[in-house]
């Protein structure tokens, strides 16, 4: 069951995520014991500023007994990989319990004294992005268990896009777990209703959904983050341009980890990658970044009209053409291959397949998802 309304509207300023709109929800939840799936993304729009869901909630009356907290952890201050251990939320005292170490989903005796699962973490929109991963554990685990499960939804600042591969299920991983395009043109809400409609959960279980909708939103509709989702993604450009150069991350290629201009620039020793100069360096988010310490040579992409560019391909196939060790281009264990949901790009890349050939390549799959999608659409 999925309860939504849909709305549109044309600008930033007017929109209300589902957070916002607290008296659309916050009478539901009275009473119940809540466990919640959230990050430092979390918040409240307030005039003056915003405060973190968990503490309005509190402050509302309701009683909070769990909050899960997905990869980077509960502040997002960890860096990728990095594992996040079981804590205690000094501020409010509530336990959390980590969903990116031992264990990606809650285990039937820590939902056991729940009454409802509350999920509201601000995606955006790249299949390989681990936020959606960590929603579809937690649904499972809410359906398995009997227990609603309410998103709470925000606008996708890459949902004008619906573009590439889509995942191939013998390469399903926890960077990319459903039959959908990188760029999936998605709310988590949305993504959530498609993956209970298509019985995606173990077993084809479905959990039964609520979804409180994004008001005055379109997918057209230029959305800017006011907090920095992840440590490596601190900005609009970074976040628009992550789809395409992500899969420098199963490369030898840094992607900026270590530097100022994360998910911006792209550059590895090699001389013949560009004329942008960069060295990464360790610091906090990004704790031993690939070519540490290396003078790395590429491109600076912080000017680059990203949102009008989309989805492309054509920066690894270059650096991949000018790379001199060819042999070595790929990270061993091929992650490549899970970001990009099959091995038919590194193939496609070993074999000099051309841009406009690869593209040709993702059909009918994606033409087949983008008519899946139109059954699952809340907004215009």
């Amino acid at each position: 069951m999925i309860a939504c309304a849909c709305f549109t509207g044309p600008t930033f300023a007017q929109i209300q995520t589902g957070a916002d709109q607290t008296n659309l929800y916050v009478p539901s939840l009275k009473g119940k014991r809540i466990g919640m799936v959230v990050n430092h993304t979390s918040v409240i729009k307030r005039a003056g500023g915003y405060t973190h869901l968990v503490d309005s909630l509190q402050a509302l009356g309701l009683t909070i007994k769990t909050i899960f907290a997905p990869e980077h952890g509960f502040r997002g201050q960890a860096s990728a990989g990095e594992k996040v251990d079981n804590s205690r939320d000094a501020k409010t005292g509530i336990s959390i319990v980590s969903l990116y170490g031992k264990n990606y989903k809650p285990t039937p005796a820590q939902l056991d004294s729940l009454d409802v699962l509350l999920f509201d973490i601000q995606d955006v929109g790249a299949r390989f992005y681990t936020y959606i991963s960590t929603m579809h554990y937690a649904m499972e685990a809410a359906a398995e268990a009997g227990k609603p499960f309410i998103v709470l939804d925000r606008p996708n600042p890459n949902g004008h896009l619906v573009d590439g591969p889509v995942l191939d299920p013998a390469f399903k991983s926890f960077v990319g777990m459903h039959p959908i395009p990188v760029v999936h043109g998605l709310t988590v809400g949305e993504l959530a209703g498609m993956i209970n409609g298509e019985k995606w959960l173990a077993g084809g279980r479905q959990v039964s959904l609520t979804v409180i909708p994004v008001k005055n939103y379109t997918h057209a509709t230029a959305y800017e983050l006011p907090i920095a989702p992840s440590p490596n993604l601190p900005n609009l450009q970074s976040i628009l341009l992550y789809p395409s150069i992500c899969f420098f991350e199963g490369t030898v290629v840094s992607v900026g980890r270590g530097t100022d201009k994360q998910f911006q620039v792209i550059g590895s020793p090699n001389p013949k990658n560009g004329p942008f100069q960069f060295t990464p360096t360790d610091k906090p988010g990004a704790v031993n970044p690939p070519n540490e310490g290396q003078l790395c040579y590429g491109l600076d992409l912080t000017k680059v009209n990203a949102r009008k560019q989309g989805f492309t391909l054509k920066y690894v196939i270059d650096f991949y053409e000018k790379a001199p060790e060819k042999d070595k281009f790929f990270l061993k264990g091929n992650f490549i291959d899970k970001l990009y949901g099959s091995d038919q790009l590194r193939k496609q890349l070993i074999a000099g397949v051309k841009e406009s050939a690869i593209r040709k390549s993702w059909e009918p799959a994606l033409s087949g998802y983008k008519a899946k999608r139109k059954g699952y659409l809340l907004y215009k």
